[in-house]
């Protein structure tokens, strides 16, 4: 019995593995692209098969349509598991599977892998609703749109293109078409990058350019970073700015964006200055779009968190409006220091908001709104008291609150004269000063010392020129008696 029980044994051994490929359950191979299965038309990529066993052969298969380009790839690579492609084109698009063979059967196909090639279309925009800058755990819309008349659009996180949104589009009677995406949860612990592509419904392999990279903004609790501008918050069409956004807390990347627009204006790097980082954003030639209010948010490059959002920023663009105002001062714009004035500007256009600037002070504006006075719009500008920082050129512009960053025509310069300042300002210095103090004292008592001094030497030669005539007088008395 104990040789007929071995030779069962050996026979069930030798037939396990054999009825497990023919049960068909050999494992199903690994396939991927080498660098990427979204690839830009004309580069090259790599189909990569790999399978878990022995492996004597693969073959590549490409669903609803044949690979005839895989028949001139040499067989030593195929049996390696590769299949190059040197200069990718709409040809080699689709969606493929493979196999491995192995003890005499093949295996089961892989996942599939979608191959794309992007480039045969003009780019389109992705824009974020309302705004990129989203709070902690928000929600947030991407809208994918073109000029193009697509039949769908496809939406990418950077370093996750394995697994895109596709949706299909909405389309405009002119043309144009556009896709909204929802992006849930957000938070600041990574970074939330984005790029979308258009495509033919006819060939869904087929994409467009990628959009430009558009990164959301998830503002944290670190240090909030300071957004000041050159020249001026108020400026002309064609003017040119600098926003400045800097920090002492050692950011190494800055963000700019504008209230309630889909896209941040983004520097990289830093550009140090006397122990701080600082990015310049140079916006111009200056249009219409350019007004608004405007914040940035600093980072550090090992960090995905954005800081607090700096204080906002506006940006005034003037000569958007008809009328020009008229400014003038009561009770003249010749004062003395410590006087009440009031800059009043009007207009027989109707205004809603009237805005008062001086010149050198680029962070320092009045806004107030209109109030009408028969036959004239207005509003007053009170200076009391007036001190020597009043003294300056002033221009007044109007405003609408359908847009309040337009405004119009500036009004003609009014130069404001403030006399007494520096008189003021010496006497307010020295009583500040207790250096200058201590040595007003010493030299009043260096005076008085001095008046003493002199009134003793009087008094000393006062009875120096006494004593002889009284001597005299003594001896004429005697002579007589």
């Amino acid at each position: 019995m104990t040789p007929i029980l071995m030779v069962l044994i050996c026979l069930g051994l030798s037939l396990g593995p054999r009825t497990r490929v023919q049960a068909g359950t050999l494992p199903k191979p690994t396939l991927w692209a080498e660098p990427g299965s979204v690839i830009s038309k004309g580069s090259p990529v790599t189909l990569r098969c790999q399978g878990s066993l022995q492996v004597q052969d693969y073959r590549l298969q490409r669903e609803k349509k044949t690979a005839s380009w895989v028949r001139w790839i040499r067989q030593e690579l195929v049996k390696k598991g590769y299949f190059p492609i040197g200069f990718i084109t709409w040809e080699h698009t689709g969606q493929y599977r493979c196999q491995y063979y192995s003890h005499s059967w093949w295996s089961e196909p892989s996942d599939p892998l979608e191959l794309v090639v992007t480039g045969a279309y003009s780019k389109p925009t992705l824009s974020a609703l309302p705004s990129p800058v989203v709070a902690s755990g928000g929600n947030v819309s991407l809208q994918c749109d073109s000029q193009v008349t697509f039949g769908g659009f496809i939406l990418c996180k950077e370093g996750e293109d394995e697994h895109p949104q596709r949706l299909n589009s909405q389309s405009h009677a002119r043309g144009w078409s556009w896709a909204v995406f929802s992006v849930v949860p957000v938070s600041p612990s990574r970074r939330w990058s984005y790029r979308c592509y258009g495509y033919d419904s006819r060939s869904p392999y087929v994409w467009s350019l990628p959009s430009d990279l558009l990164e959301l903004l998830v503002p944290g609790v670190s240090k909030k970073p300071s957004l000041s501008v050159q020249p001026g918050p108020v400026v002309a069409p064609g003017d040119k700015l600098t926003l400045q956004c800097g920090s002492d807390a050692g950011y190494d990347r800055f963000a700019l964006y504008k209230e309630g627009e889909g896209d941040l204006l983004q520097r990289p790097g830093r550009q140090p200055q006397a122990g701080l980082s600082q990015a310049n954003f140079l916006l111009g030639p200056v249009r219409r779009s350019h007004g608004g209010q405007y914040r940035c948010c600093g980072a550090h490059n090992l960090s995905s968190e954005w800081s607090a959002p700096s204080d906002p920023l506006d940006i005034l663009i003037a000569g958007q409006i008809r009328g020009r105002p008229f400014l003038s001062v009561q009770p003249s714009p010749k004062v003395v220091s410590g006087e009440n004035v009031t800059l009043l500007c009007q207009s027989s256009w109707q205004f809603h908001a009237f805005l008062l600037t001086q010149a050198g002070a680029a962070d320092a504006h009045l806004h107030l709104r209109s109030m009408h006075k028969y036959p004239k719009y207005q509003a007053e500008f009170p200076m009391s008291p007036v001190t020597s920082a009043h003294a300056g050129t002033y221009r007044c512009y109007g405003s609408l609150s359908s847009n309040p960053y337009l405004l119009s025509v500036p009004s003609d310069p009014l130069e404001l004269v403030v006399s007494g300042a520096a008189d003021t300002l010496g006497l307010s210095q020295n009583n500040s000063d207790p250096k200058t103090a201590s040595h007003s004292q010493d030299y009043t008592v260096e005076n008085l010392i001095r008046m003493g001094m002199a009134g003793l030497i009087l008094l000393v030669l006062g009875i120096l020129l006494f004593k002889p005539q009284y001597s005299q007088r003594s001896l004429q008395d005697a002579a007589r008696r």
